[in-house]
């Protein structure tokens, strides 16, 4: 080569050598399932708290909120529907820009309820708009977590896919510390009740755009896995993802809906019912003396007694118990990788069904009131901590029962149904069971017979950890 001569420049890397860190990985697929998690928590808490107030003045209180939790449940009927738009996307123009949109959906919908006007304001019309946003709501989280789990487990290391797979569960527990530790700062600094009721409540919903801009910088640095990348250079992709997992996956699709079934019903238990039960008055006489102090009617008869906490205290509860959420998510994951994913939640669902009979044990009054928040502490956690451990695991198993081309269509929609089943419906058969026979050991086996039925699902299933995840999914002669 001449003096004059210059070497070649290097060449641009292609899509498949560049890698995302591992670092960004964590983030993209945590944050977008924490905003997920932190709305369902802000809106379960003003659920309780101060939506069957603001936007459903039946003039009964249970009505009120049976009315408040249906609009919550309506926002699971989306899910699905979203699971199978964003899967289609997903699986055809890949995860990044699939996950972006979800997102996006999401926390402009979150936003604007906290903009929203209430019945005081234009009458039914209020109740209308939030059952709107929080349909909008849905559609997006049905392809949100699906998206995030491929995010982590495509992208990981071979032998830790269970392990990446729990940094996008990771966003419950830290998404229930935000939302309701935001209440309780708010809480504490209110100058009035009446302020909370105009003003207070609604922080928790507009700070979610905060979370949003977070996650959209993250996102949208975000490569294609080289699992996705097989899939288009093979020509695997299929027209219509959802007609190929019908065809060729239903098996797996409906194992995959009862495999989330009871960890679904323990989670909404232990956050939506829990917090209806604790804040609840202990006994007749006290929610007598509260209706009487606000001029509301009270009916005995129809009076099922709860934990009787105040708000801030037992909020504080499962915050405690919601650590123990965390870690044993985490901790689930390596075990799912040494023994499997399968092994380890049949133990755990047992246990699950097995706590289920407990509840009268930890709920009910105890005979010195001085050990009733020892008793519910001890069910926060115990809960909490099986939550944990039936729920890390999913992040890996769920997009394991399905080839890469339709892998986000599968997941998203065998999730997202198990949402129905499982958590759209859990707070009203929850309330009825309680109020049928006033006292909550129904609930508890209500939650034990969801176990039965997953525990009899996973051992139909198959274990799933040594699957080839890179597998492009041919399926024969496969036009759909």
């Amino acid at each position: 080569m001449s003096a004059t001569q210059t070497a070649p420049a290097a060449a641009a890397p292609s899509p498949s050598t560049v890698k995302n860190s591992r670092g960004r990985v964590i983030l993209a697929s945590l944050i977008g399932t924490t905003i997920e998690f932190y709305d369902f928590y802000a809106y379960a808490t003003a659920a309780v708290l101060v939506f069957p107030t603001l936007f459903f003045p039946t003039g009964d209180a249970t009505t009120a909120l049976l009315a408040s939790f249906a609009v919550f449940g309506a926002a699971m009927v989306a899910r699905p529907i979203g699971a199978v738009v964003f899967g289609h996307f997903g699986d055809k123009h890949g995860r990044k820009a699939t996950l972006v949109a979800s997102l996006l959906t999401m926390g402009i919908a979150t936003f604007i309820i906290g903009l929203l006007p209430t019945y005081g304001q234009i009458g039914w019309f209020a109740a209308l708009a939030l059952l709107v946003l929080r349909l909008a709501q849905g559609f997006a989280l049905g392809g949100e977590w699906s998206g995030a789990a491929l995010v982590a487990t495509e992208n990981a290391p071979e032998g830790k896919r269970a392990w990446y797979g729990t940094f996008p569960q990771m966003g419950a527990p830290v998404g229930f510390i935000i939302a309701n530790g935001l209440f309780l700062l708010i809480n504490f600094l209110a100058p009035s009740s009446e302020w909370f009721l105009e003003w207070g409540w609604r922080v928790p919903f507009l700070f979610s755009a905060v979370m949003v801009i977070i996650g959209l910088w993250v996102r949208l640095k975000l490569v294609e896995s080289s699992a996705f990348e097989k899939v288009t250079t093979k020509g695997a992709v299929r027209k219509v993802p959802l007609g190929t997992v019908f065809r060729y996956h239903w098996k797996e699709l409906i194992l995959g809906t009862f495999f989330m079934l009871a960890t679904y019903v323990l989670f909404y238990l232990m956050t939506s019912y829990t917090l209806a039960w604790g804040t609840k008055p202990a006994d007749v006489e006290t929610a007598q003396a509260k209706a009487d102090a606000a001029g509301a009617a009270f009916d005995p008869a129809a009076f099922y007694p709860g934990g009787g906490f105040a708000y801030p205290d037992f909020v504080t509860m499962q915050i405690i118990g919601v650590v123990f959420f965390g870690v044993f998510t985490l901790l689930s994951g390596p075990i799912a990788d040494a023994v499997g994913r399968r092994r380890l939640l049949i133990w755990v669902t047992a246990a699950i069904i097995v706590f289920g009979f407990t509840f009268n044990v930890f709920l009910l009054p105890a005979a010195d009131p001085r050990f009733a928040g020892a008793l519910a502490q001890a069910f926060l956690i115990f809960g909490f901590t099986l939550m944990g451990a039936t729920f890390g695991p999913m992040g890996a198993l769920l997009p394991e029962l399905f080839p890469t081309n339709v892998r986000y269509t599968g997941s998203a929609v065998a999730y997202n149904v198990s949402s129905i089943l499982g958590a759209a419906v859990a707070p009203f058969i929850a309330l009825a069971l309680w109020a049928l026979v006033g006292e909550p050991w129904l609930v508890g086996v209500y939650l034990s017979a969801m176990g039965v039925l997953t525990l009899i699902s996973l051992l139909l299933g198959k274990e799933t950890k040594d699957v080839d995840y890179e597998d492009a999914g041919f399926t024969s002669s496969a036009v759909l």
